[in-house]
């Protein structure tokens, strides 16, 4: 068993070096070829983005993968089940973004030129769903490979479509590129999906009573997921909200509205960008981790030995990260993205980003252990301080500083609170 989670965390680690390197890429291409408006455009709808992706997933690959890993159901019956489920969810989204679309750029973003890129999102929703519950099937049965390959395939189609495709979309304009460098993702996310399918096995076979949905097997995913997803939902929304606190309140003591713009984008595009580009590592660790604890939880000794492990390779990797990012941030910054705009936020996160590290395996561990809600209550905390943070400390004046400073509070509410629980819980 020991040496099936480590299997599993190596597949899963290469395949995140590659990934993340195909995606940094991409990022590198993005940004040297879009502009300066465009990279503001795509950030300011980027929490957006990762909201809706999180709520049109549910949870459901944690959910899946944790049913299938303790045997308690077959994985054609739960996917098949889920499968209706999702695709409603999806269509109430991109009904209520389409609506929303107007109002959300207009008076909340106070980007009018976000508008059509929100209802690019939309449309990538339900690609996303099936390939998550694809993938959350393969995670149950331990088979890290699928993931993988889809992954990295997914990734490098991805980057020559964006080559090609992209540079002919700025003849139309910034937010038509910027718009079809969102939908370029579907034809991505169905690459995927077709790697996933030629991984399943030779005698896997459909049956009638396979794809009829079981509305036991519905509440039972719903069950693990709902709580599962709560914590991340939540810090979605905090999320969502950063840049429309931000920006209201940064307008209200006297900051032009481009200028808000420009350093939230160079903020969440170069610095964030950059701080969790290690992260590829912590997400290995973590997926592996589910299922493996998933099977301990009766053993508390193992679940324990296992989660120390997994923080522990997670702690010394985030110091050396940012230990390198500190000292090498300018040099870095000039290389990928041609500019060292956002050196000092760099500066002031890395001392305390390796903690940023830890987050991924605690919440894993607390999914796994059946303390879903208690990871859900935490990130809620840490949200809640976080906006108010932001809120009182831009009234000082200090400029992105104070959304730097309240993204530092959250990390270490988090943290602790989700240390000590585990903490009493393996004790």
């Amino acid at each position: 068993m020991k040496n099936k989670f480590i299997q599993s965390t190596i597949i899963l680690m290469i395949g995140g070096i590659l990934t993340k390197l195909f995606s940094f890429i991409i990022k590198i291409y993005f940004t040297r070829v879009i502009g300066t408006d465009g990279i503001n455009i795509y950030a300011i709808i980027m929490p957006t983005y990762s909201l809706l992706i999180t709520i049109t997933q549910l949870g459901f690959p944690i959910a899946i993968s944790n049913l299938i890993a303790k045997g308690q159901k077959s994985g054609k019956n739960v996917m098949f089940s889920i499968i209706p489920v999702s695709l409603i969810l999806n269509l109430f989204l991109i009904l209520i973004l389409i609506l929303s679309a107007s109002f959300l750029s207009n008076n909340l973003l106070h980007e009018p030129r976000a508008h059509v890129p929100l209802i690019c999102l939309a449309f990538v929703l339900p690609f996303v769903s099936i390939s998550s519950i694809i993938r959350g099937y393969f995670f149950g049965k331990q088979k890290m490979m699928p993931h993988t390959l889809s992954n990295v395939i997914e990734q490098i189609f991805k980057f020559l479509i964006v080559i090609l495709v992209l540079p002919h979309l700025l003849k139309f304009g910034t937010i038509i590129a910027v718009s079809g460098y969102i939908l370029i993702n579907i034809v991505s996310e169905i690459i995927s999906i077709i790697v996933f399918l030629l991984f399943l096995p030779k005698k896997f076979s459909i049956v009638k009573e396979d794809i009829k949905p079981d509305l036991g097997t519905i509440k039972e995913v719903l069950s693990i997921s709902l709580p599962s997803v709560g914590g991340r939902i939540i810090g979605n929304i905090g999320f969502f909200f950063e840049p429309i606190v931000l920006t209201f309140i940064m307008l209200l003591v006297g900051y032009e509205s481009n200028y808000i713009i420009s350093q939230y984008a160079i903020y969440n595009t170069y610095v964030i960008g950059l701080l969790i580009v290690p992260t590829f590592f912590v997400t290995a660790l973590s997926t592996a981790l589910i299922p493996e604890i998933s099977k301990n939880t009766n053993n508390k000794i193992k679940a324990k030995r296992i989660y120390k492990k997994s923080l522990f390779w997670a702690f010394l990797l985030g110091a050396i990260a940012n230990c390198f990012f500190f000292f090498y941030s300018g040099n870095i910054l000039m290389l990928v993205f041609n500019t060292t705009s956002g050196v000092s936020y760099i500066k002031v996160l890395s001392f305390f980003f390796v903690f940023y590290y830890l987050e991924a395996p605690m919440a894993s561990t607390l999914q796994a252990l059946g303390y879903a809600k208690y990871s859900m209550k935490t990130t809620t905390i840490g949200i809640i301080t976080k906006l108010f943070m932001i809120v009182i400390l831009s009234l000082f004046k200090i400029g992105i500083y104070s959304l730097i400073f309240a993204e530092i509070v959250f990390i270490f509410i988090v943290v602790i609170l989700d240390y000590f629980k585990i903490k009493k819980i393996l004790k």
